[in-house]
């Protein structure tokens, strides 16, 4: 699969080829022509990209489970033990850690009931619930696109296999 940009940059694809020019797209009415712009800005406000402060909030939700915990707690608030079920694979240092790292993120709230045991619920924040939109569209897109996606892999490893 290929990429385009704003100047007219080839736009590959398995079928053929267009420029972005010739499909109508322009840098203001693409959302890769403000991605564009948006990356550019903050090339100039970070030169150092090791030093970027907006790299550590995409490094959290690049993570293997953040994103899934996030989705977890869209519908409501959940006890540890539920999450645990949710996401059977994470282990429980991981999502201990994972809880605890989104926690201090502002993403989610802990909240401890005066039960015996003490009960522990994890929820979305106001700031977690903001992301919710911007996941659904990924979601969105890795659901559309996970064929194209496997065939590419294939083609890829084929490749590397000859």
């Amino acid at each position: 699969m290929g990429h385009g940009n704003s100047e007219g940059t080839t736009l590959r694809s398995d079928v053929g080829a267009a420029t972005a020019a010739d499909a109508g797209f322009t840098a203001a009415a693409t959302p890769a022509g403000e991605l564009s712009a948006g990356m550019t800005a903050w090339k100039q406000r970070y030169p150092d990209l090791a030093a970027c402060p907006i790299r550590t909030v995409l490094d959290r939700l690049g993570d293997k489970w953040s994103t899934l915990i996030v989705i977890t707690l869209a519908g409501r608030p959940h006890r540890f033990g539920e999450l645990r079920r949710a996401l059977p694979d994470i282990s429980q240092r991981m999502l201990t850690q994972t809880l605890r790292e989104l926690q201090r993120d502002g993403l989610i709230g802990r909240t401890v009931f005066p039960t015996t045991p003490p009960s522990v619920e994890y929820a979305l924040t106001p700031l977690g619930t903001t992301l919710l939109g911007p996941l659904r569209e990924l979601v969105r897109w890795a659901d559309a696109n996970q064929p194209a996606v496997e065939e590419a892999r294939r083609a890829f490893d084929g490749r590397l296999a000859a």
